[in-house]
């Protein structure tokens, strides 16, 4: 009975002029859904992130269809064909590289322009890297912020690493293996080496690697290494320090290094009031 169920998605055909988003396996080919396997073989066409990815899977499923490149460098061009090819009545599914579009990818910006165009898009649920990293890390779950690939300018960077720092809750990162070693340093400076903090590698794939306690270990581990692999890292979130006695002395030294990082007092005294629940003006006459 339960594979007549799941055989019975294969006779489903996709609506008119939907854009399907098809999460697709983050290394295991064996976690493709029936119902996305059954999307792919029947949309008009499958736009990809990397056909050479897709066609992968394409390969070991025997799905024959069409497949068009939609990455960051072409995605902005070619959404007015996609939206066009919906107002024939066509149906499309969009898959990224790995895990569910949309998430770090130029996808964000088709769905917004398909439900625009006035057109319906439906997610069919697959894997998420930030996700099933969550999940397994056994850092508080039931609230968390993602931040995803950290932007490259510097200033910009800071912002999202002083609030990661003052976050209470579970943040969660992607970094490329030719960067981890300048982020775990960033992360040391802003959070401190005993941050609890985990790093998944290579998740679902044979060499699946869950690693560290908190950054001064992780720092240890990659040292002398030549990291592979694309990494979610997990930093846990600072604890309430509501009611806590804040000694002064402390927090003037931390107020003067900011300032010495290149903050403004005025933004400085604003992230320390945030971090310790002091009035701003409290902490701005410290100085």
């Amino acid at each position: 009975m339960k594979n007549k169920t799941l055989l019975s998605h294969r006779n489903i055909e996709p609506e008119n002029g939907v854009l399907y988003l098809v999460g697709t396996p983050i290394g295991n080919l064996a976690d493709i859904s029936q119902r996305a396997l059954n999307i792919l073989g029947k949309v008009f066409y499958i736009a990809c992130e990397d056909t050479r990815q897709t066609k992968k899977i394409m390969q070991n499923y025997e799905i024959f269809n069409k497949m068009e490149s939609f990455n960051s460098h072409n995605g902005f061009k070619k959404i007015p064909k996609i939206i066009d090819s919906l107002k024939k009545g066509n149906s499309i599914a969009l898959v990224s590289d790995a895990g569910m579009p949309g998430i770090c990818d130029p996808g964000e910006e088709l769905v917004r322009c398909t439900i625009l165009a006035g057109h319906e898009v439906i997610a069919v649920p697959g894997p998420c890297a930030a996700i099933t990293a969550l999940v397994s890390s056994g850092l508080p779950s039931s609230k968390f912020i993602f931040e995803g690939f950290l932007p490259k300018k510097k200033i910009d960077r800071e912002k999202i690493l002083l609030g990661i720092s003052i976050c209470e809750k579970t943040t969660i990162l992607y970094e490329s293996p030719h960067r981890i070693h300048k982020l775990l340093k960033e992360l040391k400076k802003f959070c401190g080496g005993s941050r609890e903090m985990r790093i998944a590698r290579e998740l679902t794939k044979k060499f699946e690697e869950h690693i560290g306690k908190n950054i001064d270990e992780i720092i240890d581990f990659f040292e002398n290494k030549n990291p592979k692999g694309e990494f979610t890292i997990l930093i846990k979130g600072i604890e309430n320090k509501k009611n806590k006695n804040i000694d002064n002395n402390d927090l003037r030294e931390e107020l003067h290094e900011l300032v010495s990082l290149g903050l403004s007092l005025n933004s400085a005294s604003k992230y320390l009031s945030k971090k310790n629940n002091i009035s701003k003006r409290t902490i701005y006459n410290l100085y």
